[in-house]
């Protein structure tokens, strides 16, 4: 019996019951609802070492992300338990605090860290607990992993971290270069109509199913009351919290969305990262490894697949396949369950299954396809995976390239009498996010590869087929052909030198493969790889925010995330400067205004230097392909 307050056992399968709903009490009183996958033989022979996934979305939900080749549909939690009960394991799940069946309010990701630590203290002291824990879980209950383990909590053995667990929030997952997430505003709308409140009250979920999302996008910044979200308060409360706190600050280093500030403390666990390079947390994922392996000793694996945000099986992101090796399962392991199962056999139970000789790093690297429509009507890029012993990859070329006057990109520094590029960034008119790293998005954007070319599928788009490099306020910048392939793998760092004639404004970089004219593709097509932002107003720190000032040359770094790509023979590389990037950021109103609080805008006239004395430039990590 797990809990004398709720002895029903359920079965679910051959040899596996659960106990639903039981209740574990915080420190603060407030109690979450776990479902207990075991054996159904009673009593055990002997205690069991226990596998924890807390999440948000509901404990007994189906998970998307819980689906493998072949299977036409995700697998039900008690599926994904029985894997595992039948393999040695208790399997808990946990509804978060505030969700579902748990109590208490919902206020995202800042209660996992205390929450998770008492769960696993209650797992710690059950008698049919071996006293080791594993914790799996994508995304949020990725975060949730991540911010139990920065307060070193008994019992906690081994991880299986998939696209998340926030190494620094402000820097990626909630803000980036200053600059605000606007997935946080799409998952705030559409998780508020799974609240607890909206779940018991049918007018508040027709309400909130009534609101027209992407007509909300075009009235931002929202406030209190003003918001699709307004029905939900402690929804609205906590996102338009962090919208406004754009100074890096004591808010921003509390455990759960902070894990750099514990990386020497954590403990000393063997860790398992995965993400892909269409996610929104690369950055967040090569931040955690890199502060993790400062532990000589720490047994880590490193996988990087292609597609988007948990859809590790998918040979495709957006409108572009990378074929049939891409997934991950059948390529790289048997299946995920099988990976999952096999690190947690070494690290939990010493079964030695040969875990310590595989390569620590296991990244895809795309291109290299025909550049033909497929079937499906995507772009064959293609792709293959590689091992290696690290990351950045060991050997890898650190390779400049400077801005021109001319709209080069090349090796060669620029003339000293470089004209520079000026250009008006008007807030009413942003540039529009055509794909890229992003996720939860829905309705309003989505993540991926696509020809970054105007098409009225995407928000803010028109149906004119012009490509986004024939506006105005975009900068355009290639390399001539290359000459033989060529693959870009590791971190993207764009430094620009630049001037605005107002108090603060915003620069964005974008990395992208350019394929010549073809038969499918009769002007190309320029896939996006990577892009990232930063915002003046931080220019001499995060934590030091300061208006611009006319005149005044400003060296800024943007840092779009890491990728690994093949720039096949005859391609092109391109750097696409601007200054917005919407609905994938918030959008600066160009007048200095307190973030996520300003109701007027100006139109910012803003330059590029790219002369000897101000070398605008993008650094990158280069491998020939014929290394690869």
């Amino acid at each position: 019996m797990l809990d004398n307050a709720n002895p029903k056992l359920e079965p679910v399968a051959d040899g596996v019951v659960v106990q639903r709903d039981v209740m574990v009490t915080m420190r603060d009183g407030v109690r979450l609802a776990a479902d207990i996958y075991r054996p159904a033989a009673a009593p055990l022979e002997q205690p069991l070492p226990v596998i924890l996934e807390r999440t948000p979305y509901g404990k007994s939900e189906r998970s998307r992300s819980e689906i493998e080749i072949g299977m036409a549909r995700p697998m039900e939690r008690a599926e994904v338990a029985s894997h595992f009960v039948r393999h040695g394991y208790i399997v808990i799940y946990q509804d978060c605090r505030g969700r579902y069946r748990s109590e208490g309010e919902f206020v995202k990701y800042l209660s996992e860290g205390p929450d998770g630590f008492d769960t696993l203290t209650w797992i710690d002291a059950q008698p049919w607990s071996s006293g080791k824990v594993g914790t799996m879980g994508l995304s949020y209950a990725a975060h949730t992993q991540m911010a139990q383990a920065c307060l070193n909590p008994p019992g906690l053995a081994a991880m299986v971290l998939d696209s998340g667990g926030f190494s620094n929030a402000f820097t990626c997952g909630i803000r980036q270069g200053g600059a605000f997430e606007l997935k946080q505003a799409t998952w705030a709308y559409n998780n508020a109509r799974e609240s607890k409140h909206a779940r018991s009250s049918p007018d508040l979920l027709r309400a909130l199913e009534a609101e027209d999302l992407r007509a909300w996008f075009t009235a931002m910044p929202w406030s209190e009351g003003r918001s699709p979200v307004r029905w939900i308060p402690e929804y609205e409360d906590y996102l338009l919290d962090q919208w406004r706190r754009g100074t890096f600050d004591d808010y921003w280093k509390q455990v759960g969305i902070y894990a750099a500030g514990h990386y020497d403390s954590f403990p000393k666990v063997p860790v398992a990262l995965m993400s892909s390079w269409y996610d929104a947390y690369v950055r967040t994922t090569f931040e955690n490894y890199a502060g993790l392996a400062r532990d000589a000793d720490r047994p880590m694996a490193l996988l990087m697949h292609a597609s988007l945000h948990g859809n590790r099986n998918t040979p495709f992101a957006g409108d572009v396949e990378f074929g049939p090796g891409a997934p991950l399962g059948g390529n790289v392991t048997e299946s995920w369950l099988e990976f999952r199962r096999r690190w947690f056999d070494r690290w939990l139970k010493g079964v030695d299954n040969g875990v310590d000789s595989e390569a620590r790093a296991r990244l895809f690297v795309m291109g290299g396809g025909s550049g033909a429509k497929t079937g499906t009507g995507r772009l064959d890029h293609g792709g293959r995976w590689i091992e290696a012993s690290d990351w950045p990859l060991p050997g890898a070329r650190e390779t400049v390239l400077y801005l021109h006057d001319n709209g080069e990109l090349s090796a060669q520094k620029p003339a000293a009498d470089a004209a520079a590029f000026e250009y008006d960034f008007d807030p009413s008119n942003p540039v529009p996010t055509i794909g890229g790293a992003l996720t939860s998005g829905q309705p309003v954007f989505e993540g991926g590869g696509f020809d970054q070319r105007q098409s009225s599928r995407f928000f803010g788009c028109d149906d004119s087929g012009l490509p986004l490099s024939a506006r105005l306020d975009v900068l355009s910048f290639e390399t001539e052909p290359f000459a033989e392939d060529t693959a870009v793998v590791g971190p993207i760092t764009v430094e620009l030198f630049t001037a605005t004639d107002g108090p603060d404004t915003d620069f964005t970089a974008k990395l992208i493969d350019v394929y010549p004219p073809g038969t499918d593709y009769p002007s190309g097509y320029a896939l996006i790889l990577s892009d990232g932002i930063f915002r003046c107003r931080y220019r001499n720190g995060f934590d030091k925010p300061e208006p611009c000032m006319p005149g005044e040359v400003m060296k800024i770094t943007i840092e779009p995330f890491a990728t690994a790509n093949l720039f096949k023979k005859g391609h092109r590389l391109r750097i696409d400067v601007s200054s917005s990037n919407f609905p994938k950021f918030d959008v600066n109103p160009n007048t200095g205004a307190p973030e996520g609080r300003g109701r007027t805008k100006r139109i910012a006239r803003n330059t590029v230097y790219c002369d000897r004395e101000r070398p605008s430039s993008v650094r990158l990590l280069t491998v020939p392909g014929s290394q690869l």
